[in-house]
C-alpha cells in the first residue's frame, strides 16, 4: 500500500512544490535543476517518501518547510545528486593518463616525488579506483602517488568505502586487472568482488560540497578529475566552481571534465589540449 502511495505521489508532483524543492537543492548544492528534471527529482525523492512513510510530496514539503536546516535536507541532496557511474567511464581519458600524462610527468619531476590526484565527484568508487588501477599499473602498488576522492553525498561515500561491487559492474575491467586488484567474494557474498586493501589504502575518502568556501588538502593537485559534474550548475556557478578547481592545480596540473562538458564561454585560466582536457600553465592567460 505505502508503495502505491508514493508512486502516485510521484506522479502528482505540484508546480509549487517542484519549485521548493529545486530552490533548496539549489541552495544547498548549487545543482540547478530545470523543468527538464521534473521526472528525476519525482523518482528520487519517491525513494524518501517510502523511508519516511509519507504519502505525498506536499506533506513532504511541509515538513522540510518546518524544520529548515534539518538532516533530512542533506538526505535530499543525496537523493538528488547520486549518479550513475561505472569503471572505466569515458574510456579515453584514462589511456590518455598510460600513453601521455603519466609518462610525461615521470620525466619532468623529481624521482621520489608523489603523484597527487583527486576524484572531486567520486559517487560510489568507481572513478577513483579506476584511477588508483591506472597508478598502481604505472607506479607500482608500493610507488609514491595518492587520491583524494570526495563527494557531497555522505551515504554514497559510505558505499565508496566498502568498495564492494557487483561482477556486472567490472565488466568494463580487463580480467587480469580484476585478478590483480579485486578479491572475489563467498558466501553471501558470492557475485560480488571487492577492492584489494593495498589498492584502497591509496586512496583517501572524505565528504565535500565543491561549492564550499574553503577545500581541506594541504597540497595542490597534478592531476583533477571534475567529470559530469558542471552540466547539474548554472553558468556562473560553473565558473566559479572552475576557478576553484585552478587554484587546487599544480603549475603544469590537469583538469578532466566529462565529454559531454566544456570551459567555453566561462572566463578561466587554463588552455584546453583536447576535448574534456585542460592545462594549467604559467603562461596561461585568464580570459
Amino acid at each position: 500500500m505505502l508503495a502505491a502511495q508514493s508512486k502516485t505521489a510521484a506522479e502528482m508532483l505540484a508546480d509549487a512544490d517542484y519549485e521548493f524543492l529545486r530552490r533548496l537543492v539549489y541552495e544547498h548544492s548549487r545543482i540547478n535543476l530545470g523543468s527538464d528534471k521534473r521526472a528525476l527529482v519525482s523518482a528520487r525523492v519517491a525513494k524518501r517518501l517510502r523511508v519516511l512513510k509519507i504519502g505525498s510530496y506536499r506533506e513532504y514539503c511541509q515538513m522540510l518547510k518546518s524544520n529548515p536546516g534539518s538532516e533530512e535536507t542533506g538526505h535530499l541532496v543525496d537523493v538528488i545528486s547520486t549518479n550513475h557511474t561505472h569503471f572505466f567511464r569515458e574510456e579515453k581519458h584514462f589511456d590518455w593518463m598510460q600513453t601521455v600524462l603519466l609518462p610525461e610527468w615521470l620525466k619532468s619531476h623529481n624521482e621520489g616525488e608523489t603523484f597527487r590526484a583527486w576524484s572531486a565527484a567520486s559517487s560510489s568508487g568507481e572513478e577513483p579506483y579506476t584511477l588508483a588501477i591506472v597508478l598502481a599499473e604505472f607506479f607500482g602498488l608500493s610507488g609514491k602517488w595518492t587520491i583524494d576522492a570526495t563527494d557531497i553525498s555522505t551515504r554514497i561515500l559510505d558505499r565508496a568505502g566498502q568498495a564492494i561491487y557487483d561482477a556486472e559492474k567490472l565488466a568494463p575491467v580487463h580480467a587480469e586487472l580484476i585478478r590483480r586488484y579485486f578479491q572475489r567474494g563467498t558466501g553471501e557474498f558470492a557475485g560480488k568482488f571487492r577492492v584489494k586493501e593495498q589498492l584502497r589504502q591509496h586512496v583517501r575518502f572524505q565528504q565535500l560540497n565543491l561549492l564550499q568556501p574553503q577545500y581541506p588538502f594541504s597540497q595542490p593537485f597534478h592531476l583533477i578529475f571534475c567529470r559530469n559534474v558542471m552540466i547539474y550548475f548554472d553558468r556562473p556557478t560553473q565558473e566559479t566552481l572552475v576557478g576553484k578547481l585552478s587554484e587546487q592545480l599544480e603549475p603544469d596540473g590537469h583538469l578532466l571534465v566529462g565529454h559531454s562538458e566544456s570551459l567555453s564561454g566561462i572566463r578561466h585560466s587554463l588552455r584546453q589540449l583536447q576535448p574534456a582536457v585542460y592545462l594549467k600553465s604559467a603562461t596561461s592567460s585568464r580570459r
